[in-house]
């Protein structure tokens, strides 16, 4: 039996490359398991699913390896799992290589756990640089003045009024907060904003 093993890191990602590329292999469309997750680790539904039905012989097709996995020492370790335990094969099709139902052989076995290392590597190190860049065009556009997070919403329009008489010690803050239905300490930052505010 052929299966295949798609992933997408969103749903809002589309898997179609994926799935067509698998069924040229011949692998057939309820045959192809798919999760829409990050590849950060393996705790994913669909993979555990199509992991349990491999037995000896059979190829799971994918992709590409990042497809498998981003996590470096995760991926070498299923593919162990995989290949060793379950005795399956596995042939990643951005990569022709990597695919154990060749040489069947030490040598063979050489040749992709080499590819396999060079490859997880490469992945892992893909995704750390993703975050990096995610990173530093965070601080780029924190430091060029852009907000993130929901914009805040705008004061009360007798706000002031309130604030003076608390300030003025003619209220206490929870009966300040109380006039906007709001929590004390909510009340408390806003007016430390609004002081802010008026000082710049």
């Amino acid at each position: 039996m052929t299966y295949g093993y798609a992933r997408v890191s969103t749903k809002e990602q589309n898997e179609d490359r994926q799935l067509i590329a698998m069924q040229e292999y011949g692998v057939p469309l309820k045959n192809i398991y798919m999760d829409k997750q990050s590849g950060k680790d393996f705790n994913r539904r669909q993979y555990k699913r199509v992991f349990k039905r491999l037995k000896e012989n059979d190829p799971l097709i994918i992709k590409s390896i990042d497809r498998l996995g981003r996590n470096y020492d995760e991926i070498t370790e299923q593919w162990q799992q995989i290949t060793k335990v379950r005795k399956a094969d596995i042939l990643v099709i951005d990569m022709p290589l990597l695919d154990t139902r060749r040489e069947k052989n030490l040598i063979g076995s050489f040749l992709s756990d080499i590819v396999l290392q060079i490859l997880s590597f490469v992945a892992e190190n893909e995704r750390d640089n993703i975050k990096q860049r995610q990173a530093e065009g965070i601080a780029a556009a924190k430091a060029k003045g852009v907000k993130f997070g929901r914009p805040q919403r705008p004061l009360p329009d007798n706000f002031y009024e309130v604030h003076m008489m608390w300030r003025n010690k003619k209220i206490t803050l929870k009966q300040a907060a109380e006039k906007f239905g709001m929590p004390p300490t909510t009340f408390f930052n806003k007016a430390e904003q609004f002081e802010k505010s008026v000082s710049e």
